[in-house]
């Protein structure tokens, strides 16, 4: 049992030593340095794969010298390349050299989100003639679900996904005379992952729906947030990117 505790703290000093250089009982170790870099570098270069348009809008020196940072604070936690730097985002929010880009942490979070979206569980979407059929009253009692793959995002303050998607779509960003926030919706489609800017009200309506709200209660929502939103035309768009699923079976 003792030699086991004792392999066991081993290895956590190890993994400790690997991110950490003040750790010198490791580091005196021969070949252990060019271990703990070949390490790290997969860190950022696994950053690098995960959050393109991070490091399109700063460049891939200044990417790099914060993913390290990030790197040697955060070690994997999964074998899964694509669960790792789930806490950039929250990283970038807090890196003073970050704070000249006030968006960057939520396109670092759109990054993210792109991630979820694409491994997401598949399900059958939700067809407009599934709710052709229902009487209005049955209509606004329903309860619709937001597809497994179906990703919304809020920005108030930055029109962060009109610069996420156009640098993911790597083109120029051009502003608006307005500076204002925005708000984005990602799906999958056909295994591919799309985008469009959407209303504010529309995710607020996704939030309800998210929470098992009734359409008529999810509708009230996203009108509270924009009088004027189309509740209808919302729906129908919805419905055209495949962004609900269908209905659960009456118990």
């Amino acid at each position: 049992m003792k030699d086991v505790e004792d392999l066991a703290r081993y290895q956590d000093d190890f993994i400790a030593a690997a991110f950490d250089a003040t750790t010198a009982a490791m580091m005196a170790q021969p070949g252990f340095a060019v271990y703990r870099n070949t390490l790290l570098k997969g860190c950022v270069d696994n950053l690098a794969a995960n959050f393109p348009t991070v490091m399109r809008l700063v460049g891939e020196q200044w990417f790099r010298a914060a993913a390290l940072e990030y790197a040697r604070a955060e070690p994997p936690v999964s074998v899964s390349l694509f669960d790792y730097g789930a806490t950039f985002p929250a990283f970038l929010a807090d890196f003073a050299p970050a704070a000249e880009l006030p968006y960057l942490a939520t396109v670092a979070r759109l990054d993210r989100l792109w991630i979820e979206c694409h491994t997401a569980a598949d399900a059958l979407p939700l067809a407009a003639e599934d709710l052709a059929a229902l009487a209005p009253e049955a209509l606004g009692a329903s309860c619709l679900h937001p597809h497994p793959a179906t990703r919304w995002l809020l920005s108030e303050h930055h029109p962060a996904g009109a610069i996420w998607i156009a640098n993911r779509e790597q083109r120029k960003f051009i502003s608006s005379a307005t500076w204002s926030g925005d708000s984005i919706l990602l799906n999958r489609i056909d295994n591919t992952v799309q985008w469009r800017l959407i209303d504010a009200g529309t995710t607020a309506f996704l939030d309800a729906c998210l929470c098992g709200d009734t359409l008529q209660a999810a509708a009230m929502q996203g009108l509270s947030l924009q009088p004027d939103l189309d509740v209808a035309a919302t729906l129908g768009m919805l419905l055209q990117a495949g962004a609900l699923i269908t209905l659960p079976e009456s118990p």
